[in-house]
């Protein structure tokens, strides 16, 4: 019989040690080591519920035993068990004679290991069962009372030891995230532009406006066309804010960027020790994005290689890390970007004709800033107030030479060479008036319609808003709201383009 004094002693020893540990490793080096001070064994081990799957994961396993069975990660269901029995009865179980009855599934595993006796014990928090204490000795027979009286008080301690344990760990692995994505986070303020804006009035570019809105509100993958600096990032991040995941991370990966050797590990992880250099585990772009969008840009510039993993995420949403074992579960949304003509690429065998079908349910064609020239004032105007204000200046305008010298470029940068030029234009200025350097453009072309310039379009398109909203300013429905312009601001343009209503009095 056990002493009653010296069992409490012990007890109190086995929760100072368990309620010390900060790990799973070393909590379990420590459950082992407090178990044999209760009764010998020759097998320990631990199982952890899985209501997800209805079955039991070993998540330790101690032995002596040379023939070991059921080894740590090892899988057991719940029906049919010895665990799920003890999990469904809260109560601890006894099989006294293993090579004389065998009553659960799992007992044929510790007769193979020459196993005579087995005690399952619950693992209790409150009124829930979180796993099972599973320990095993050579010798059979039933054990005494008071040994399994004491053996349920210590998995109980082991079980609350356990709780505080995943969730010291579950804290501790938000810190880090939470740490690896405001790194990432910092590191896109310092590349992203400052202008968030996406600004037209031209058909082709509120053609695609409206079908980024339509696809906004669904998690469809969406892929983006269009030339360099037409603002393909700029429409993704648009999307994204449409989006259910719009408060969950927005995560960019520029694929032509990325070292040829890396770009696995980038996306989807490694292990410690996976590679040369890997010195700890890191998480891939995938699972910083985990809930929320990853950007893939340039996604034709992707090698073969790493199109195959991504097209495995995208069909089963699991990530292998480079050097992993067990696939990382991820919900992610995609909407990739490109310049290339996909399309084509697939033909010459660089990219996987069945990933280039998977990204493409909601292409989306982002037209060139040459297609799109009514839209140069209004673009023009942004940059210009962005740039006053970012360099401290007073109110800003762009000589009637310099609009007329912009309409006469063929813009092969689209908006991020105009968004360039504005902002060198602003910085050489001396004077409000801003003037464009005929040097900064060098590819200059005629407009398709010599008689009509910037001013003049911007002009006609005010006129035709102004004249479908019976010439209402205010409102949300008014003439302002439909430009996208401050009311005062509109004022003033009218004015200065001369735009005044005339009223037609009846004849008498």
């Amino acid at each position: 019989m056990r002493d009653v004094e010296g069992s409490y002693r012990a007890l109190l020893a086995v929760t100072n040690v368990l309620n010390s540990q900060r790990d799973t490793d070393s909590l379990w080096r420590a459950i082992t080591e407090q178990i044999r001070q209760v009764l010998p064994w020759e097998r320990a081990g631990i199982t952890l519920y899985n209501p997800d799957t209805d079955s039991f994961r070993f998540y330790a396993v101690e032995t002596s035993m040379p023939n070991r069975q059921l080894q740590r990660d090892a899988v057991i269901p719940k029906v049919g068990s010895a665990v799920g029995w003890v999990h469904d009865h809260r109560t601890i179980h006894v099989r006294p004679d293993l090579q004389r009855e065998r009553i659960f599934l799992e007992d044929e595993y510790y007769v193979r290991e020459g196993l005579g006796r087995m005690i399952n014990s619950p693992l209790l928090v409150g009124d829930s069962c979180i796993g099972t204490l599973n320990i095993g000795s050579v010798q059979h027979g039933e054990p005494d009372a008071a040994d399994l009286e004491f053996l349920q008080l210590v998995a109980t301690q082991i079980a609350y030891a356990i709780d505080h344990v995943r969730a010291y760990e579950q804290i501790d692995q938000l810190r880090q995230q939470l740490a690896r994505e405001n790194e990432y986070l910092v590191e896109e303020l310092k590349s992203t532009h400052n202008f968030g804006a996406m600004i037209g009035v031209s058909g082709v570019f509120r053609k695609a406006l409206m079908q980024a809105q339509a696809v906004g509100t669904t998690s469809s993958t969406v892929l983006i066309a269009g030339e360099t600096g037409t603002g393909k990032e700029l429409m993704a991040r648009a999307i994204h804010e449409l989006s259910p995941r719009r408060d969950k991370p927005f995560v960019r990966v520029n694929c032509a960027a990325l070292p040829m050797g890396l770009v696995e590990s980038e996306l989807f992880g490694h292990e410690r020790g996976a590679f040369t250099g890997a010195d700890q585990k890191r998480p891939g772009r995938f699972e910083l994005a985990n809930g929320g969008t990853l950007f893939l840009d340039e996604i034709g510039e992707m090698p073969l290689e790493a199109q195959a993993k991504l097209l495995r995420v995208l069909e089963d949403g699991m990530v292998d890390r480079v050097g992993g074992t067990r696939p990382v579960p991820v919900d992610v949304r995609i909407i990739a970007a490109t310049n290339a003509d996909l399309a084509g690429l697939v033909s010459e065998g660089r990219f996987r004709s069945d990933l280039y079908y998977r990204l493409h349910v909601f292409p989306i064609l982002l037209p060139p800033l040459r297609e799109r020239l009514e839209d140069i004032p209004f673009l023009v105007r942004h940059f210009l107030e962005a740039y006053r204000v970012k360099l401290k200046r007073p109110a800003l305008e762009l000589s009637p030479e310099s609009m007329e010298r912009l309409a006469r470029y063929a813009w092969p940068g689209n908006v991020r060479e105009l968004q360039n030029v504005i902002e060198r234009a602003v910085i050489l200025a001396r004077s409000p008036i801003v003037t464009v350097d005929p040097q900064s453009l060098t590819n200059v072309a005629p407009p398709s319609d010599p008689s009509v310039n910037l001013v003049e379009m911007e002009r006609r398109h005010i006129l035709r808003v102004l004249d479908c909203t019976h010439w209402r300013i205010y409102g949300p429905s008014g003439a302002a709201a439909q430009l996208g312009m401050n009311p005062s601001t509109l004022r003033s343009r009218m004015k200065k383009l001369g735009l005044r209503r005339v009223v037609q009095l009846p004849i008498a």
